[in-house]
């Protein structure tokens, strides 16, 4: 899909259109949407979708949470026209990623000036993701962050 295409489209019909990628543990595709801060509500609901679906409820209020501050992030401070969702899980572990085109890595601000209001959100995923970075890729970056997921061990009979 074109980002003409996806821009006509409603949040319920991107969540629709995207929910089978990215619920799809093996699958491990990113799915692309429109730079636009209605974006970071469709990506919210999407990676709560796929938290449902793979009975990690205990995760789902931070990784709402987190997942709207990378996105508003990427939109509001990249200029890019997409940004790229990918939600993955292995063994104890499952990461967001949200890619975007600037390679411009995102810096964590510790002190804030009073009246300051940006800055506040990578504090957040610092603060409540286990672990969180950013990487360059070939083109632009991915900033991610990682919840310790709790298995349930199997128990023989």
């Amino acid at each position: 899909m074109v980002l003409a295409d996806l821009e006509r489209l409603t949040p319920e019909e991107m969540e629709h259109l995207f929910f089978g990628v990215l619920s799809d543990p093996d699958a491990a595709e990113e799915v692309r949407l429109p730079s636009r801060p209605q974006s970071a509500g469709v990506a919210r609901r999407l990676v709560l979708s796929v938290l449902r679906t793979w009975k990690l409820h205990q995760l789902l209020e931070a990784v709402e949470l987190l997942t709207g501050e990378l996105v508003a992030n990427a939109v509001r401070h990249t200029g890019g026209r997409m940004i790229g969702l990918k939600v993955t899980r292995r063994p104890g572990w499952l990461r967001i990623e949200v890619r975007d085109s600037s390679r411009a890595l995102p810096c964590l601000i510790q002190a804030t000036e009073v009246g300051y209001q940006n800055g506040h959100g990578l504090r957040l995923v610092e603060s409540i993701a286990d672990r969180w970075g950013a990487d360059l890729l070939p083109r632009g970056k991915g900033v991610w962050f990682e919840m310790k997921i709790r298995e349930r061990a199997a128990t023989g009979g």
